[in-house]
């Protein structure tokens, strides 16, 4: 009988395991996520956190009644409301790497049963591992981490390898934001006079780079440009140990990912790995921290780019004296009058590279006036309707978000109506909450409408929103988001949708 029950209360694994997995999935397979996000639905709403207390009694209590661990199970079944077993937006995929994760969680859970059951707590300890399954998905994420990486190795070395026999000028750009329209503008500049291969959309960590050099790196490149991004410490050294840019730029510093860093300082210490290497240096002295660096690198010898929007003694100075873009490259203006929606620092980090590179000028000049937008980074397109659509999805930092607003107060007809769409900005740690009440006041200043999708950041949000007379609204999911705009838009309007969240998020 307890057996039998021990086993009915483990099998709550099967479904809990599948929403757990997938947002281990979603968050890179590293240690110490899933149990985040275990807490943040568990707070995201009063029956969330209700189930969670009832999972956690249903474990103490089968202690003394062991049919109570059935509770545990049926929780863990339901719970969290609103974290599909499928998922919404971003499904489960059976990876090689995601079913080494089940299989290693599925030791752990079957280990802890049969000792409880040994200990003749099996019900209550198999209502515990129910409960805790985050926790277990993360420990099987921390043990298998140096499996993973052995295994991974294989993929950078032959990616290495393919590097020297092509043997391309490469460039390195990492920072807080900016890099993929900083890559983007830069192969653009390139293209004129090179052949330019860059790592493809954000492929940026060392499997995506590993990928892109294996399958898009052909005999003939000229130049490969390598987006290179960071969670922590060390990573952004492991990846130029092998890339080994000659030019390497660091383009902005803000509080994206301040969650897992901790402060801007740390992350300016990471991200500065990219200079490790002896590489010629491309920096935004404008950002935090970064003209202190600059001058640390030219004092040890670097060649070094310095880019800007206000210094006239910067390398490139990019910026917008009568609306239109100007570019200075060493006091001399290249381009003036330039019609671009394109951020200056992104295109002065640009041409940075085409200075240290030493490309001519000339074509590149050129091709300033045909400047391209990285995808859903305030891309702009007018639907069937005539709604003005403002594509700012993958942007998730404060200042680009400013930027965005900025555009849809241009957006439209004049006297039209205009509307923001937002979850919120993520992982601005200790500043998330400022950086998003801040955005929503401001957002009610400029629009007329502003609908706050989900719970994560909704309480932020709303405190914003309620300081400008826009007109809040609130709904679950961004397809809910999007039916309220073809219902209340029309032609001449204009919406801008300001960062998304995958529905592994509250």
């Amino acid at each position: 009988m307890i057996v039998a029950l021990t086993l009915l209360v483990a099998a709550g694994c099967v479904p809990a395991g599948l929403r757990w997995l997938r947002v281990a999935q979603r968050e890179h397979y590293l240690g110490g996520r899933v149990s985040r996000f275990a807490v943040r639905w568990a707070r995201s709403s009063p029956a969330n956190t209700a189930l969670a207390a009832v999972q956690v009694a249903g474990a103490i209590g089968a202690l003394a009644f062991p049919p109570a661990a059935l509770v545990t199970a049926l929780a863990a079944v339901v719970a969290p409301l609103g974290l599909g077993v499928r998922g919404r937006t971003s499904p489960l995929h059976w990876t090689r790497r995601l079913r080494t994760t089940a299989a290693a969680t599925a030791v752990l859970v079957a280990t802890a049963v049969v000792l409880g059951l040994l200990a003749g707590v099996g019900p209550s300890v198999a209502a515990a591992a129910v409960a805790l399954l985050p926790l277990l998905v993360d420990a099987a994420l921390i043990v298998l981490g140096p499996v993973e990486a052995r295994l991974s190795r294989r993929w950078s070395e032959q990616a290495a390898a393919r590097l020297r026999a092509v043997d391309p000028v490469t460039v390195a750009i990492t920072g807080s934001f900016g890099k993929t329209t900083t890559k983007v503008l830069a192969t653009h500049l390139l293209a004129g006079s090179r052949r330019v291969v860059a790592s493809p959309a954000s492929f940026n960590n060392a499997a995506g780079l590993s990928r892109a050099v294996n399958e898009h790196l052909d005999d003939g490149v000229d130049v490969f440009v390598a987006e290179m991004g960071t969670y922590g410490p060390g990573e952004i050294r492991a990846l130029c140990s092998w890339v080994r840019p000659d030019v390497a730029v660091l383009c902005n510093i803000g509080p994206v990912h301040l969650e897992r860093f901790g402060s801007l300082d740390a992350i300016v210490a990471a991200k500065s790995e990219i200079f490790e290497g002896g590489a010629t240096a491309v920096v935004n002295v404008d950002a935090h921290g970064l003209a202190a660096l600059a001058d640390r690198l030219e004092e040890a010898g670097r060649t070094l780019v310095r880019c800007s929007t206000s210094r006239p003694d910067a390398t490139v100075v990019a910026d917008r004296p009568d609306g239109g873009l100007r570019v200075r490259v060493g006091g001399n203006t290249l381009a003036a009058g330039v019609a671009t929606e394109s951020d200056p620092i992104n295109v002065a980090c640009a041409l940075g590279i085409a200075v240290a590179l030493g490309a001519d000028l000339g074509p590149v000049a050129e091709r300033l006036v045909s400047l391209p937008v990285a995808e859903h980074r305030r891309q702009v397109a007018t639907a069937p309707s005539g709604v003005v659509v403002i594509d700012d999805t993958y942007n998730a930092n404060p200042a680009g978000a400013a930027v965005a607003l900025d555009r849809l107060a241009r957006a439209g007809r004049e006297g039209g109506r205009r509307a923001v769409v937002t979850p919120g900005m993520v992982e601005l740690g200790p500043e998330q909450d400022r950086a998003n009440e801040a955005f929503a006041a401001a957002a009610a200043q400029v629009a007329d409408d502003v609908v706050i999708v989900g719970l994560t950041n909704r309480a932020a949000l709303r405190r914003g929103a309620a300081r400008g007379p826009a007109t809040l609204h609130e709904v679950g999911v961004r397809e809910e988001a999007v039916a309220w705009v073809r219902s209340n838009l029309a032609g001449g309007d204009a919406v801008l949708y300001e960062n998304d969240l995958p529905d592994h998020f509250p």
